[in-house]
Formats: C-alpha cells, structure tokens, sequence
C-alpha cells in the first residue's frame, strides 16, 4: 500500500497460495504506556513522500470506496449475526501515532496477537473488515517483525468450505481443493499493490483498565476468536511501513465489531496532527469515552452527535448526513442529493484517507468559496499538483485570516475544524486548499486530516457518532 492510501482492493480469484496454507496449517494488547513499552521499529516506506503523492494516493482510495459502494447497491448483505459475547462495564485503550515519520498519511496503533502475545504496528483503518498481519511462511518472511501460527496456541485457520469464508470473508477465493484447506484471500491494490494469504482466528491481549481517566488499575485479557489474516506474499512499497492493518470498519468480522460488542458497542479515537512526530501519541480506545485517557479529554470544547447511517448500502463504511456547509457563516448552494446516500451521494468518516474528497458540486462550492476570500487577502496564488488553489505563505496569524470553514450534519451537530485542516501546509511557505474534487454521482469522503484534533466516538450500539475538538496530546 503506498503512502498514504487507504486499502484499494478488487477481488482476484485463482488459486490459493501454498506457502499462506502451509504457514497457517501449523496451529490452532493491550494500552501499554509509551515509557515502559518497546519500541517497535518501522522502515519508511516513501521517505520525504510529498502532498502531491498522498492526493494520488486518496485519489486511488477514493475510486476504491466509490466501486464497493456501488457494488453494494446491487447486492445487500445478508443480515449479520455473531454470538455476543459479556459486555464489560471497563475500557481498553491502545496507543495511536500519526505516521508521517514514515512518509505515510495514515495512522498506527501497536496490536498483540497469538499465544503468547506477539507485537505488531497496524495501520488503524475505519474501512477495512479483515484485520490482517505479515505471516512466516513466504515472501513476507523477510520483513522487520512477522507473525508465527505455529508459534501460537490459540491460532486456528478457517476452513475454506466454511460459510464464514464463502460469504462473510471479504476478498476470499473462490477455490477450495478440500474441505479442509484453509480459507485464502487475494487482494489487489489499484496501484499493483498485492496482500495474499489465509485467514483463521486467534486471541488479542488487550490492558483492561476500569478507570482510565483516573488512574485506574489495569489488568490483562484476552479478546478470542478476532478474525486475522496471515499474509504470506506481499506487493507494494507501502506496505513497508506497517506490519499490517486493524480493521475498524462496520462489519462482523472487524476487529472494531469484535472489540466494540464487549466493551459496550462502541469505539473512539483521537487524530493528533498529521504531522506530528512520533512520540505524540493518542489513543484508540474500546468502552466509554468517559473512560479515554486523559489526553484525549477537553474541558471546554462543546461535544456533539450525529446519527451514523450503518445499513447495508455503506458497509464497511461509516456514513453520516450532511445538511450543509458553510464559509465565515454562510451556508453554500450545494444540490442536496450531494449528502443522500439513497441518491448516490452521502458523505463516510475515513481515518485511511489523508486529504477530504468532495463529489464535484460541493467541491466546487466549497473552493471557490474559500479561494474568493483568500484571494481578498491578496495572497499571491502558486502552483502545485495536485491542488487547484494554492498560495504563498510567508506568515500572518492563520486563525485570523483563513475564512471559517463548518460542516452541519444532522441533529445539529457542527464540526468546525482548525484552519490548518483545510488549508494546509503543502510546501515551506505554501499553502493549499486541501480537498480533493470526487466525482459525481459518487460519495464524499471526511479524511483524517480534517478529523485531526478531534474525539470521535463510534456509538455502534445506539448508531451515533459524538465529536468534540480536543488536542488529543497534553
């Protein structure tokens, strides 16, 4: 996966691979704070990768997100279902950094897998439903840290026969040479990125604290049977900066799902900036955000809710409604089917894309709004692939000149993100409109990037999603 991009898979089917099935035949986390855990180390994948190759890459994400969709349209889902397991009344949080000290736009969370626990950086991905890990066994031998099955107690493959993998695994092969062989997955990437390889289920050790906002003590659990994927062969210089994916997306088999359905339906996370370095870290936390940790609170930033929209026509995604957007107050003419989901539009909250995507009326409300007042500024304009609207920067107060930029979705809830989340930093001394033209029909998408300095809560139990700004660091 190059830098930047969400996962932008097709479904190729072939053949299983026997290097994925003879590394996964062999057998059946926690928050940790930055000072006592190790440092897990990650190689660049695109070092010094440049704005221009993130929009590439979010453009990539973006058709990716469009073409399921519109499969989905065609083809509901059958009704999901899996047995619920007790719900505790506790919380687990799991250290999250920006991961542009890799040259990537996404972001990772540490993971522990297998029995006994083996560590493992993963990109935090709302839109993925298969968590999946670099495995022994193949190609993905050769990298930094890779996963054991045999080396594990609780590791146990998904037969391939199994209605679990002909209709619930995303991506799986349509082949099946026994009714014992282990399910196999094929994904392709837009860019000739691959990850092939075998799913089964093992256990995730997470710290369970009951009070983490107040120092409460913690204690080891097991989180079994998580759905993981073993990659055995991998493309794709991106892939190099993580050892794999957490699935965060709306689906029984994520990870997110899994996590959520025990610590009372729901799930939150805090983006620092983008940029930031590497020991700027927040959390992915599981249970009540009343229970996040303290550098995920705010004492004064007023807190909000929108429905989440979590039918079949949007899943994995997490889609919201737009009602409109507005720039210093005023509300933009943008054709309301833009938002409606049942209309080919909508609008999902994306922690994979880096820079928003708006399908291309609001996209060009929303910049010529922006730049008609920018330009008042007299800033001088500039070029830069891939922005339409960039400027010479050479100081000033941002906060003081950046026109206002709100998004109100419905049940009144307003997001007002900090000026540097859309025009943002493209260059030294040069900065850009950052949103990116989707087309149209077609959904927009909210990037991390515009998420950053927020709390965001996934309330899957109740389909709401609460924000409020934050700094998400003390």
């Amino acid at each position: 996966m190059a830098s930047g991009k969400r996962l932008l898979m097709v479904v190729v089917v072939g053949f299983a691979l026997a290097a994925a099935a003879t590394a996964a035949s062999g057998g059946r986390h926690g928050r940790g704070r930055s000072k006592s855990a190790a440092r897990l180390q990650l190689v660049p994948a695109v070092p010094g990768a440049s704005m221009a190759e993130r929009a590439r890459d979010d453009r990539h994400r973006h058709a990716y997100i469009s073409a399921r969709l519109a499969a989905s349209r065609h083809r509901r889902r059958a009704a999901e279902t899996a047995r619920s397991p007790p719900v505790e009344t506790s919380a687990f949080a799991m250290p999250l950094t920006s991961g542009a000290y890799t040259g990537t736009g996404q972001y990772f969370v540490r993971f522990r897998v297998g029995t006994p626990a083996q560590p493992f950086v993963l990109i935090a991905d709302t839109g993925s439903d298969l968590t999946w890990v670099k495995c022994h066994g193949g190609a993905a031998s050769s990298a930094p840290r890779v996963f054991r099955p045999s080396d594990s107690k609780t590791w146990a493959p998904i037969p391939c026969s199994s209605d679990t993998c002909k209709s619930t695994i995303p991506f799986s092969l349509a082949n099946c040479s026994s009714s014992t062989s282990a399910c196999s997955y094929d994904y392709r990437y837009n860019d000739d990125s691959a990850a092939r390889g075998v799913v089964g289920t093992d256990s995730a050790t997470v710290a369970i604290s009951t009070g983490v906002a107040h120092g409460g003590g913690e204690r080891k659990a097991k989180l079994q049977d998580v759905v993981l994927g073993c990659t055995t062969a991998y493309g794709g210089q991106g892939f190099e900066a993580s050892d794999g994916v957490l699935s965060l997306g709306y689906s029984n088999i994520s990870f997110a799902s899994r996590a959520a359905s025990r610590f009372g339906g729901r799930f939150s996370y805090c983006l620092v900036d983008h940029l930031s370095p590497r020991n700027a870290t927040s959390y992915l936390t599981f249970g009540s955000s009343s229970s996040s940790p303290p550098s995920s609170q705010t004492s004064s930033s007023s807190s909000w809710r929108t429905p989440l929209v979590l039918d079949a026509r949007v899943r994995p995604f997490y889609a919201v409604t737009v009602d409109s957007v507005s720039v210093d107050g005023e509300a933009l003419e943008i054709p309301p089917e833009v938002w409606d989901v049942g209309s080919n539009g909508g609008t999902i909250i994306d922690s994979g894309t880096s820079l928003t995507v708006l399908a291309s009326p609001a996209y060009k409300a929303v910049v010529a709004a922006l730049s008609a007042k920018l330009d008042g500024l007299g800033l001088p304009r500039v070029t830069m692939d891939p922005f339409e609207y960039c400027y010479n920067w050479t100081g000033g107060d941002d906060r003081a000149v950046v026109p206002r930029l709100a998004v109100q979705f419905a049940g009144a809830a307003r997001l007002e993100p900090p000026a540097k989340s859309y025009v943002i930093d493209a260059a030294p001394g040069v900065k850009c409109i950052g949103v990116q033209e989707g087309v149209w029909p077609g959904v927009s998408v909210i990037g991390n990037i515009l998420q950053q300095e927020h709390l965001w809560e996934f309330d899957l139990n109740n389909r709401w999603l609460r924000f409020r700004q934050t700094r998400c660091t003390q």
